[in-house]
């Protein structure tokens, strides 16, 4: 693990070596809320042999944390925000050639992504991402929920016996191996409760969600959505209602993959069916040698 200075901030990331004499863009893997970088290591160990990747943990999270003592530089918790800050990771480590890939809240960062960095990220693909659709109530309920859920996060949890292993089953349809319970509750207790409440609440704000449909609609790199058949946070309605507003969804849906018995967290629910779908997707869109 390594750390990189973003606006003030930072930024802890990984780095797979290049792949000698490849052309491939480099894969850029961006979490969810309250999660981390490490949610991507078992798809990353399916791909690292064919694709450099690069996985980073969200300002404010992970072992990405605010400094004590504060900047002058103001924090914005906006979608527009973390994809600026990822213009700037990608600038740093010279990385001209990407394909950004999200969980959930980092799949609309991606989009955000793709949208102002045409020239650098080559194509988007959102697990468990979707929405675009604004429900006045719903939201006001979401919104409520998750900032009594940051606000009362006592420190001693993470010492309570037995506690990891309802995060095993949160959100997903299977429960997950007991490390991944643990990590959950590490990132959960160990979130910025400024970064998880300004990413919570200026994210799904009605223009946040309106406007994400307006930039699929614009984008004219490949964009595609892997759905948990099982989701019961984003639910497929809601993801496919967002992969419609892009081209690649006409006529039948051909950019959204429902992925059965899973969950809110693909990724490690189904490693090996999302690292295949993602390699297929890559391939689908890689360059094509010319014939001699």
């Amino acid at each position: 693990m390594a750390k990189i200075d973003i606006l003030g901030v930072p930024h802890a990331y990984e780095l797979t070596p290049p792949i000698p004499h490849s052309q491939t863009p480099v894969l850029v893997f961006i979490h969810g809320w309250l999660l981390s970088r490490h949610y991507w290591c078992p798809s990353i160990a399916k791909l690292r042999d064919r694709y450099q990747c690069l996985f980073y943990d969200l300002r404010g999270f992970g072992e990405s944390q605010l400094p004590q003592i504060p900047t002058n530089i103001p924090h914005c918790y906006t979608l527009e925000a973390y994809a600026r800050d990822l213009e700037i990771l990608l600038d740093k480590l010279n990385i001209s050639r990407a394909w950004a890939i999200g969980h959930s809240l980092g799949g609309s960062i991606a989009l955000w992504g793709a949208d102002l960095l045409p020239d650098t990220i080559e194509g988007v693909i959102c697990v468990n991402a979707g929405g675009g659709i604004y429900l006045k109530e719903e939201f006001e309920r979401f919104r409520n929920a998750g900032r009594n859920i940051v606000k009362y996060r006592p420190r001693w949890l993470l010492h309570f016996p037995w506690l990891d292993l309802l995060f095993t089953r949160a959100m997903v349809v299977q429960p997950l191996e007991r490390h991944w319970g643990k990590q959950r509750l590490l990132d959960f207790l160990g979130a910025d409760e400024g970064a998880a409440l300004g990413s919570l609440l200026e994210t799904t704000t009605e223009s946040e969600v309106h406007a994400l449909p307006q930039i699929v609609a614009r984008l004219e790199q490949p964009v595609y959505f892997l759905a948990g058949a099982g989701d019961r946070v984003m639910e497929t309605r809601y993801v496919r209602h967002l992969a419609s507003f892009h081209p690649l969804f006409h006529p039948v849906g051909e950019n959204t993959i429902e992925i059965p018995d899973c969950g809110h967290l693909a990724m490690v629910e189904r490693p090996e069916r999302v690292s295949a779908e993602i390699a297929a997707i890559l391939d689908r869109h890689a360059p094509r040698a010319k014939p001699v």
